[in-house]
């Protein structure tokens, strides 16, 4: 390969990269994962006759479903001994408006958790990519037909598990960061105004940090767990902190007092919060680091 058909494959990857890393991170759930699987592309493209390839976006989109196909059997090995809840790796999504957000939600990507290997790659190549059947099917190995049917079970699973879309923006910013001051300061009234009867808080600290083993349900258990972090940590001197959108929900980065780089995405509805996610575990929330510095405070913020 000359020079200069290799500047054109690289031309041809980065091209094609925001779609191939919103597919890979859907199928696999981490950020860090997705970003090996696109490297690993990138070296398989780079080997390939380039130059016989009539689709290099359909080729590059094979290759990587294939090595998300064979990564999601070691994931699964790893998730059966994860420790507590599993979060997807939080990801940031700064622009509400984008398609992008709502396609990357938590609940989606929990859905999509439910599904077999083979069910989670027919439904994103179809339902979330608009691929047609014979191209699933050269990503797959499997007939059209087959494929098709590989999608519809994964719609009908997708669908029975997801959860209402979240609120408006503006409205999400509001209510994240008045629940992240009256969680901090243990304002019970707040909270209460805040929180749907049978709202559901999930926390991922997979051992590695403190988070709840089980998700927590219902506004008064809820209730009982935040007052009790409260108590325990008080109102310590401000730390860094910033509202911001994770997965297309609002949400909000903060530095704990113990140390960790919490994340907490809310989902919202009619007004009040029903779902709350805290992703703790320290592999999960390292990427959003460089994110936090742009935050403020509780001091500053009052």
């Amino acid at each position: 390969m000359t020079a200069q058909q290799q500047s054109e494959g690289t031309d041809e990857f980065l091209a094609t990269r925001p779609r191939l890393f919103a597919a890979a991170y859907r199928m696999l759930g981490t950020v860090s994962d997705a970003e090996d699987i696109l490297q690993d592309a990138y070296l398989r493209w780079q080997a390939a006759p380039q130059a016989q390839v009539q689709d290099p976006a359909g080729y590059l989109m094979r290759i990587t479903t294939r090595l998300c196909l064979d990564q999601l059997k070691s994931a699964r090995a790893r998730r059966e001994t994860y420790t507590g809840e599993w979060l997807p790796e939080p990801l940031l999504t700064e622009d509400a408006t984008e398609k992008l957000d709502h396609d990357v939600s938590v609940a989606l990507l929990l859905a999509l958790e439910a599904l077999s290997p083979l069910e989670r790659a027919a439904f994103l190549l179809h339902d979330i990519f608009d691929s047609s059947y014979d191209d699933i099917s050269a990503a797959l190995n499997r007939s059209p037909d087959a494929c098709r049917q590989l999608a519809a079970r994964a719609r009908r699973k997708v669908q029975r598990l997801r959860s209402q879309p979240p609120a408006d923006p503006r409205q999400g910013q509001d209510l994240t960061e008045a629940f992240f001051r009256a969680s901090r300061t243990g304002d019970t009234a707040a909270l209460t105004r805040l929180l749907a009867r049978d709202v559901q808080l999930i926390s991922d600290g997979g051992g590695k940090a403190m988070a709840a083993l089980n998700p927590i349900y219902g506004r008064e258990k809820v209730l009982r767990l935040l007052e009790g972090v409260a108590r325990k940590f008080g109102s310590s001197a401000p730390l860094p902190w910033r509202f911001c959108r994770l997965n297309g929900l609002p949400a909000v980065l903060n530095l704990a007092e113990d140390g960790i780089l919490q994340a907490t995405s809310l989902e919202i509805t009619s007004g009040r919060i029903t779902r709350i996610y805290v992703t703790r575990n320290p592999d999960k929330t390292r990427h959003l680091a460089k994110a936090l510095q742009q935050g403020g405070s509780l001091s500053s913020r009052n």
